[in-house]
């Protein structure tokens, strides 16, 4: 059955994630923000023969599930095993691609900070991607492949703003190669994704999900002197289960591409809650080669900070007349929007500031549209010209962008 055919069934998400993950003492860190699910449902041996979900099922697991949503019927013995197929077939093509990595401070064991994470190949150099947070832990990293080859690996780059980094072993195991690179464009939420990685040290896990949400946003890892915050757009949110552990795998679509790459979940507990953080596919294609060329990687930068979203109280506050549009705050002296004469608010009255509506006549509905743009499109150096509302009138400013400090 193809990838897009298995689309389509939902009804049998919840009725393969049977035994994927494992519990077992943590050793990795996943960051502050946590993710994913752990719904794992057990299966009904009716189910082979047709049986309707929510029917007339074994009462001890017909309590234990929750209520199938609105269009989902039934599920066929047929469609349960062409996507029980289709998962164990990319379970086999991609996981000896994933690796385990185990950060350490070069002794004998494990540093007061060190961790273990997972990573994958992304090039036939030996070039893997993982987490900028799981490297960070130490300066000593061994590879684990799944066949049991261990190799030490060289950090080659690392960024903070996206999270991702980039390690190098000096060959890759016979067989073992790249894994393929999807597209965001085609991300849809209600798609399936797939994670494979380690959790709490347990070695090529793969656990089921859904695509839950789309154009979240992460906050970056470093500090700046002047205070200033930046924060990754366009983040994948999705219910597969990850856990600590999980950090830098991927997160594949059922072509076995890898769609983003798992960094973070929402968690009160520290483990999984159904809310997981994957970085888009696209950040991966613009910031790994980066990282794998010079070692870093150069964001462009205005120099404003904004509103992030303007509620219906707000525009009382701010005395503008629309929620739509990025709104300044305020603007860093002798920045590239200082020199364009983009104008922040009043910091006492919060009012007086600049709406951006537009940049080169792409409409800016708010702050993550045009973060959106800087991180995944601009370059530092390039001319762009930003619509404004600045009182009763609207002005075009042209702004030179520079390169984020």
């Amino acid at each position: 059955m193809k990838a897009k055919q298995i689309q389509r069934l939902m009804a049998v998400a919840a009725l393969v994630v049977l035994g994927v993950t494992a519990c077992a003492p943590a050793v990795a860190r996943v960051q502050d923000v946590i993710e994913t699910k752990d719904v794992l449902r057990p299966v009904s041996r009716e189910l082979k023969s047709g049986l309707e979900l929510g029917g007339d099922g074994d009462p001890g697991i017909e309590a234990s599930m929750p209520t199938a949503p609105v269009g989902v019927v039934a599920a066929q013995a047929g469609d349960v095993d062409g996507l029980q197929d289709r998962l164990t077939q990319l379970y086999r093509e991609a996981n000896p691609s994933v690796v385990f990595i185990v950060v350490t401070d070069g002794g004998t064991g494990f540093a007061t900070s060190g961790s273990s994470g997972t990573g994958w190949v992304y090039g036939e150099d030996g070039t893997i991607v993982t987490n900028n947070h799981v490297v960070r832990a130490g300066t000593y990293y061994e590879v684990v492949f799944p066949n049991g080859d261990r190799m030490e690996a060289e950090l080659i780059g690392a960024d903070p703003d996206s999270d991702l980094a980039v390690l190098q072993v000096e060959s890759l195991p016979e067989g073992v190669g790249p894994l393929p690179l999807g597209d965001s464009a085609g991300i849809e939420v209600g798609q399936f994704s797939i994670a494979i990685g380690n959790p709490f040290g347990e070695q090529s896990s793969m656990s089921l999900g859904i695509i839950s949400g789309l154009d979240r946003s992460l906050p970056s890892q470093r500090t700046t002197t002047s205070g200033s915050t930046y924060s990754l757009p366009a983040v994948i949110q999705t219910d597969a289960p990850i856990n600590p552990g999980n950090s830098g795998g991927p997160l594949l679509n059922l072509d076995g591409e890898v769609i983003g790459v798992n960094a973070a979940i929402a968690s009160t507990s520290g483990s999984s809650s159904g809310v997981g953080f994957s970085i888009p596919v696209d950040v991966v294609k613009r910031v790994v080669p980066s990282l794998v060329e010079d070692g870093e990687v150069a964001y462009p930068y205005m120099g404003v900070s904004f509103d992030g979203e303007i509620s219906l109280p707000e525009l009382e506050l701010y005395g503008i007349s629309q929620t739509r549009g990025a709104y300044v705050i305020g603007v860093s002296p002798g920045s590239p929007a200082d020199e364009a004469g983009l104008v922040g608010a009043d910091p006492e009255t919060g009012r007086g500031g600049d709406l951006i509506v537009a940049i080169d006549d792409r409409a800016i509905d708010d702050f993550s549209d045009l973060n959106g743009f800087l991180v995944l499109e601009a370059e530092a150096g390039q001319t762009i010209d930003l619509t404004v509302i600045r009182g009763d009138k609207t002005v075009v400013l042209p702004l030179t962008l520079g390169e984020r400090p």
